[in-house]
């Protein structure tokens, strides 16, 4: 079941065509990473999906419905830059924004007090906003975000101004949303963040979709047989003469092999040549390189 349908969207500022004819389906409850380069169309996407604009073409469908005002009381969205009133105490302002979202006065105060609590910040609730350290506010900017229960939640560079510690702690809380069925989009350049979060992705440039699909499968099928080895300390250097050898530090050999090479054939003629293993694996690409790789070729 899909909690998101992008069927064919289109969107066009004066001549410049910021999405063009995008299609891509986010299933219910997964972690969805949106990524691309700076001006690929991301955050296009991300206003018609919270409604702040309207596509031109194609159609948009929230749980098999076509997007409308109302769906967006069940969708969170923390943007890449803060939108907090630096004038207005937390409290307020966590109050002030519940409210938008349609949750009672009573409501509202549960669940602010919840998420202080969990995150043992209640102290901040009569500060002002510009009294709060980037983190902090990133921190209030997250409550805010999560505080009306979401069914999608949009999170675009979450982890912008966080310490590793904070950083951990709204990753845990990301993570329990999700498993509680909460579905994510995930929008960042930091692709060891998607590795680590996203199940599936969709990569977008110049508007268009240049690469779809889950995260194993991508690194399957841009991977390019190679191989490392590693050798147990005290042994002399294997003859890899037939091979091509990356990288070599006097243990550990990066090889890449050719198509109608085996790495069966590397290991065996290690083990009859009396070396000892201790690390055999292949090499996948991280999304860092497809990533790259993808867009320079489709910018060549």
């Amino acid at each position: 079941m899909t909690v998101l349908s992008l069927d064919n969207v289109v969107k066009r500022y004066h001549n410049h065509t910021a999405c063009d004819h995008i299609t891509f389906d986010i299933k219910k409850g997964s972690v969805f990473g949106l990524l691309g380069p700076n001006g690929a169309g991301k955050t296009s996407l991300i206003r018609i999906i919270t409604t702040i604009t309207v596509a031109d073409e194609g159609s948009v469908k929230i749980n098999g419905e076509n997007l409308n005002s109302s769906h967006i009381m069940n969708i969170g969205y923390m943007p890449e830059e803060r939108g907090l009133y630096k004038k207005m105490k937390v409290g307020e302002q966590l109050m002030y924004l519940a409210q938008l979202k349609g949750m009672t006065k009573s409501e509202a105060r549960a669940a602010i007090k919840h998420w202080m609590e969990k995150f043992e910040i209640t102290d901040w609730y009569q500060k002002m906003v510009e009294e709060l350290s980037k983190g902090m506010q990133q921190k209030i900017q997250f409550i805010s975000t999560v505080m009306h229960d979401p069914d999608l939640l949009i999170l675009d560079e979450p982890f912008s101004g966080l310490d590793p510690i904070n950083t951990n702690l709204i990753k845990d809380e990301i993570a329990a949303l999700n498993a509680k069925g909460t579905s994510i989009i995930f929008s960042t350049h930091r692709m060891e963040q998607v590795e680590e979060i996203c199940e599936e992705i969709v990569l977008v440039n110049q508007g268009k979709v240049i690469l779809h699909g889950e995260v194993q499968e991508i690194k399957d099928q841009y991977k390019q047989n190679i191989f490392e080895f590693v050798l147990a300390p005290g042994q002399g250097a294997p003859d890899f003469s037939g091979y091509t050898v990356l990288s070599s530090d006097g243990r550990r050999f990066k090889l890449q092999l050719g198509d109608t090479q085996n790495p069966n054939e590397v290991l065996k003629s290690l083990i009859n040549g009396g070396f000892q293993i201790q690390e055999f694996q292949e090499v996948l690409p991280s999304l860092n390189d497809i990533f790259i790789r993808t867009v320079e070729n489709q910018s060549a």
